[in-house]
C-alpha cells in the first residue's frame, strides 16, 4: 500500500531554519550549475573545439571530481560538514569568476578552460559527500523522508530554471557572462551555509587513520547488496550516458536543430526532475527502491529520441520522461541510504556511491567523441539507450533491490 504524506508533513521540514538555509543555498547553487554546462559546451565549440575536444574538457572536470570525492567523504565524517560546504562554495565562486573573465576578455583557450574546470571539480568534490549527508542533521528523524524529497525538488527546480535560461543567456550575453552568474550563485550559497547553526555539524573526534576510515566506509557499502549492486548499475549509466548528454547532445541537437532547442531539451530534462520530485512528495511505495529502479529504465528514451527524432518536440518529450524516471529513483535511492546507513558513516558511504557511480564517466566522456565519429552519432546513441535501460532492468533481478522497505 502506498504511503502518503499529510500537508503538515510535506511542509514540516521547511519550518526548521537550518534546513531552509541548506535548501536555499543548494537550490540557488543548482540554478547556476544548470547554466554552466550549456555555456561551457558552446564556449569550447566557439573556440574551434571538436566533439573529441569537448569530451576531453568534460572528462577532465569529471576525473577531478572522482579523484577527490573519497577524501571529501572522509573529511565529512571527521570535521564540520558545514565548514567543508562553506569553503568549497567560496572556492568555486572564485574559479568560476576566473573562467568567466577569461572568456569575457577573449583570452580563453581550451587548455585554460580545462585547468579551471579541474580546479572547480576538485572543490566541488570535497563538499559533495558532506552536502548529501547534511540533510539528516537539519531535521528530526520523523521528517527525514519529507526533507529528502523537498530538498531534491528544490535543487532540481533550480537546475531546471538554470538550464532553461542557459541557452538564452549564452545567445544574448555570451558564455563568459553566463558563467559569471554561476559564480554569483556559489557565493550566495556560501553565505547561506555560513549562517547555519548546527550543534551536531561537527562529528565526534575519530582516532583512526584516514585509510582505516575509508576501509570502514567500504565495508559498510559491501554489507548492503542493494547498495553495491546499484552503484555498479550507476557506473554503466554514467559511462555511456555522460558523453551522450555532454558531448553528443550539443552537436546532434544544438548544432543539428538549434542551440535554443538544446537548451530547451535540458530544461525539459530538469522539468522532469521537478515532476518526479512532486510525485515523491505524495507517493512513497513500501518497496520504493524497486519501484524507482524500474522507472530508471525509462531514461533510455532521451538518447533514443536524440538518435531517431527529426523534430525537437520528440527530443523534449524523451528528456522529460528521462528526468521523471531518474528523479524518482534518485529520491528513493537517497532516502534508502539515509535510513539504512549509520550517521557517522554517511559521508563516506556517499563518497563511495559518488566514486563508484562516476569513476568511469571521464572515460566515457573522452571516448564518446572518437567512437561516435567512427560508428555514427545516431547509432552510438541507440547503443547508449540499450545499455542504460537494460542495466536498470537487470538490477531488478536482485531481491535485495526489489524488497528493500522504507521506514514509515
Amino acid at each position: 500500500m502506498a504511503l502518503t504524506l499529510s500537508s503538515r508533513a510535506r511542509t514540516g521540514p521547511l519550518r526548521h531554519r537550518d534546513f531552509r538555509l541548506l535548501v536555499t543555498g543548494s537550490a540557488v547553487s543548482s540554478f547556476g550549475n544548470g547554466i554552466t554546462p550549456v555555456a561551457l559546451a558552446f564556449a569550447v565549440l566557439d573556440l574551434g573545439g571538436s566533439a573529441s575536444a569537448l569530451g576531453l574538457v568534460e572528462a577532465a572536470f569529471a576525473a577531478a571530481e572522482v579523484a577527490t570525492t573519497l577524501l571529501g567523504g572522509v573529511l565529512g565524517d571527521r570535521v564540520s560538514r558545514k565548514l567543508v560546504m562553506e569553503g568549497s562554495s567560496a572556492g568555486c565562486a572564485l574559479t568560476q569568476v576566473l573562467m568567466a573573465l577569461t572568456l569575457i576578455a577573449g583570452i580563453a583557450s581550451i587548455p585554460l578552460l580545462t585547468v579551471l574546470g579541474v580546479v572547480t571539480g576538485v572543490l566541488s568534490a570535497l563538499s559533495r559527500p558532506s552536502s548529501q549527508a547534511m540533510t539528516r542533521l537539519t531535521v528530526p528523524d520523523s521528517e527525514l523522508a519529507g526533507a529528502v524529497a523537498v530538498r531534491s525538488l528544490a535543487q532540481q527546480a533550480g537546475t531546471t530554471v538554470g538550464y532553461a535560461l542557459g541557452g538564452v543567456l549564452v545567445a544574448v550575453a555570451g558564455s563568459g557572462w553566463s558563467i559569471m552568474v554561476d559564480a554569483a550563485t556559489f557565493a550566495f550559497a556560501a553565505g547561506c551555509f555560513a549562517r547555519m547553526r548546527l550543534a551536531a555539524a561537527r562529528p565526534s573526534a575519530r582516532r583512526e587513520s584516514m585509510l582505516a576510515d575509508l576501509g570502514e566506509g567500504a565495508r559498510e557499502v559491501l554489507r548492503h547488496a542493494w547498495l553495491w549492486l546499484l552503484i555498479g548499475q550507476a557506473l554503466l549509466y554514467h559511462l555511456f550516458y555522460g558523453g551522450a548528454q555532454s558531448v553528443l547532445g550539443p552537436i546532434v541537437v544544438g548544432v543539428g536543430m538549434g542551440r535554443s532547442d538544446w537548451g530547451a531539451a535540458l530544461a525539459f530534462l530538469m522539468a522532469g526532475f521537478v515532476v518526479g520530485g512532486l510525485i515523491c512528495l505524495r507517493w512513497r511505495p513500501r518497496h520504493a527502491l524497486g519501484a524507482g529502479t524500474a522507472l530508471l529504465s525509462t531514461t533510455a528514451l532521451f538518447p533514443l529520441a536524440m538518435a531517431l527524432a527529426d523534430r525537437p518536440e520528440v527530443v523534449w518529450a524523451g528528456a522529460l520522461v528521462h528526468g521523471v524516471g531518474l528523479s524518482i529513483f534518485s529520491v528513493f535511492w537517497d532516502l534508502s541510504i539515509q535510513q539504512n546507513v549509520p550517521e557517522e558513516k554517511l559521508s563516506r558511504v556517499y563518497s563511495f556511491d559518488i566514486v563508484g557511480s562516476f569513476i568511469a564517466r571521464p572515460l566515457g566522456l573522452a571516448l564518446t567523441g572518437p567512437i561516435a565519429e567512427a560508428v555514427g552519432f545516431d547509432r552510438w546513441l541507440v547503443v547508449v539507450a540499450v545499455v542504460i535501460g537494460g542495466s536498470s532492468l537487470v538490477a531488478l533481478l536482485s531481491a535485495d533491490v526489489r524488497r528493500l522497505r522504507l521506514v514509515a
